[in-house]
């Protein structure tokens, strides 16, 4: 049974829930988030809260519910606080730049990699750290996956992009005979 869709969600002021059949939108200001449900839960929206019930008593229905309860408390949260994933650039001439609507990285080949950002993202470069921050969690992970997995950390000299909070695991490398 999901714990995790027994909790209702609270309803920070200046965000509105509305639903509109299985969709459930949540917005504040001009920004909203749609939260399809493909009616696989219920959803009710009362007294400065949501929740959620199961539709059917299987064991996939319960995990839905606590995946859609998820999935809508994290579009609360995010256009409420938003969400942010750092990445640090290790290298010798390694180096990253904000032009406009693209992020140009140099990082150790023979070409510059530019990678277009989102409208609903915003990213800021300091020094050798990249934030990428945005209100959808899933736009802000794989934005950061992706610029990760343009060069991932290498296990001998660190060398690459790599999150803040992330610890790679280093090799000895050769020893002398």
């Amino acid at each position: 049974m999901s714990r995790i869709g027994k909790k209702p969600i609270a309803i920070p002021s200046g965000v509105e829930i509305t639903v509109d059949g299985s969709v459930v939108n949540v917005k504040k200001g001009n920004k909203t988030i749609p939260v399809e449900t493909h009616g696989r839960v219920g959803v009710e929206v009362a007294d400065g809260n949501v929740t959620l019930a199961k539709v059917g008593e299987t064991k996939e229905s319960a995990a839905f519910w606590g995946t859609y309860r998820a999935l809508i408390s994290n579009a609360v949260d995010g256009l409420d606080k938003g969400f942010t994933k750092s990445l640090e650039i290790n290298g010798v001439g390694y180096r990253a730049a904000v032009k406009g609507k693209v992020l140009e990285l140099q990082l150790g080949y023979s070409h510059p990699i530019n990678y277009e950002i989102a409208d609903e993202l915003e990213i800021t470069v300091e020094k050798n750290i990249i934030h990428v921050k945005g209100a959808d969690k899933q736009q802000v992970g794989q934005a950061a996956a992706i610029i990760r997995g343009y060069r991932k950390p290498e296990p001998y000299k660190g060398k690459g992009v790599k999150y803040t909070d992330e610890h790679i695991v280093r090799k000895a490398g050769k020893t002398a005979k």
